[in-house]
């Protein structure tokens, strides 16, 4: 009993096929665009715009493989304090934005 239990349990996490295939793919995400810069594959637009992209679908591949930020019903929890985490990340450092730069408007204009 206890061991189907502790089985139960790990597959709650993941599996190692699914690390397996997060690792290949971030390790794939990362050299694309480390290969096209140091072999200057393109234009610095085109660049930034691989480099942006590849970290965005590495950022989602991340979440899913090793976070398990999923939908599933044991996955929801995960994501929610996720959410909220980023949700307050983004009122600090907007905020934090907003008063400095109405702190610098208004002494330069005083």
């Amino acid at each position: 009993m206890n061991q189907t239990n502790h089985h139960d349990h790990v597959e709650q996490h993941g599996s190692v096929k699914t690390y397996v295939l997060g690792f290949v793919l971030s390790v794939i995400l990362t050299l694309i665009p480390f290969l096209m810069v140091m072999n200057d594959m393109a234009s610095k637009t085109t660049l930034m715009v691989v480099i942006v992209a590849s970290a965005v679908v590495q950022l989602v591949v991340q979440l899913v493989c090793f976070l398990h930020m999923g939908t599933a019903p044991d996955e929801r929890w995960n994501l929610i304090s996720f959410i909220f985490t980023v949700i307050v990340i983004v009122l600090l450092v907007g905020l934090s934005i907003w008063i400095m730069w109405s702190l610098n408007a208004n002494m330069v204009a005083g």
